[in-house]
């Protein structure tokens, strides 16, 4: 890969210094990106984005899923590797369960053309301390996750740095309005209906969280429930399982959680900061799930359970039932860091044994 930074020593630039520019592509597959600050130097007050720029070098046309396309829509997603004096900062944005794609959330590049847009760092990345960050594009680019290419690539781009004065992470605020039930509470303007329906997803969660629990202290050997979701059988990867979903049955039984109803975005079910739990926001997929059974409410958040830290720390590598059964056959590991895969695991529609 090639890396090329905006500066050249650390520490803080001249004042007024501009090293805006678009540096070396690094074009691998289909797409080369670049990225291009507008300063390379950043105070407390301000918003801290990067420019990233698609270009498709090929003699084909090129589709990408909007998702993970700075400029089409508010991208939800850790899309960069940003590092501060060398070590790498933690990614503190949304980590947002959406629907399995669908053809109208593809964008295609046509042979030769750029897509440019800019994508934010502040409220995204721990930017808290001062000092000279590096950012770089690195999303993997599979059928399963991330841009979305139609052919499998790992997109990755030139290297920018600038200098950032540290300041402290913003955290939305959520004021919560109304007990929905015990353990529950709804914000966001929910109205009486929704809230009913977060109570009774509620109670449908925990009774998915308490029966996977079970299933798993019960099993000693690679079932077909469990391979399908977590991949080939060993006693490790069941342990961790194991207390992924003790974990998510005590909180969810335990802890106060608030779901807030705000979001409205209609490709996408619901989102969670994992350094905040238990705040779970549902959006516009969330109301047209069914409350139990294959992507349902229930399992939604059963899905967002799993992605506060404090709990079991998942991410976001395969959306829909097919892909997160192939990464359980190619990556077990990865499987159990899959939020989806908790989900599916734990709704177990259809059932097995």
């Amino acid at each position: 890969m090639v890396g090329v930074s905006l500066l050249g020593a650390c520490g803080a630039p001249m004042e007024g210094e501009d090293t805006s520019s678009e540096l070396n592509e690094q074009a691998l597959g289909d797409v080369a990106v670049s990225l291009s600050v507008a300063s390379s130097s950043m105070s407390a007050r301000d918003d801290v984005a990067v420019t990233v720029t698609f270009t498709n070098v090929s003699s084909q046309p090129v589709r990408m899923l909007r998702w993970y396309v700075p400029g089409t829509e508010g991208v939800k997603a850790g899309l960069f590797e940003v590092s501060r004096n060398g070590e790498e900062v933690a990614y503190i944005g949304p980590h947002v369960k959406r629907r399995a794609p669908q053809a109208e959330d593809f964008i295609t590049l046509e042979p030769g053309q750029s897509l440019s847009g800019a994508a934010p760092l502040s409220g995204m990345y721990d930017l808290g301390e001062s000092g000279t960050y590096s950012v770089r594009f690195a999303a993997q680019s599979t059928n399963q996750h991330n841009v979305g290419l139609t052919r499998s690539a790992i997109l990755d781009s030139n290297l920018v740095s600038l200098w950032i004065e540290g300041r402290a992470n913003r955290e939305p605020e959520i004021q919560v309005q109304a007990v929905a039930a015990q353990g529950i509470s709804s914000a966001g303007n929910c109205s009486s209906t929704r809230a009913s329906r977060i109570s009774t997803a509620y109670a449908s969660a925990k009774t998915y969280a308490s029966r996977a629990s079970s299933y798993l202290k019960e099993i000693s050997s690679g079932t077909a429930r469990y391979t399908t979701w977590f991949g080939a059988y060993s006693s490790s990867r069941l342990s961790v399982a194991r207390s992924h979903f003790a974990n998510i049955n005590s909180q969810l039984a335990n802890k106060s959680i608030v779901v807030d109803c705000s979001c409205t975005d209609s490709d996408t079910y619901a989102y969670v900061y994992p350094t905040q739990p238990y705040k779970i926001y549902v959006c516009g997929a969330f109301w047209s799930a069914p409350n139990t059974g294959t992507d349902s409410r229930a399992g939604t958040l059963i899905h967002e359970m799993s992605h506060f830290t404090v709990v079991a720390g998942t991410d976001d590598h395969a959306y829909g039932q097919s892909a997160a059964k192939s990464l359980a056959k190619s990556s077990p590991t990865k499987a159990l860091d899959n939020a989806d895969n908790h989900e599916y695991f734990a709704e177990n529609n259809p059932a097995q044994n």
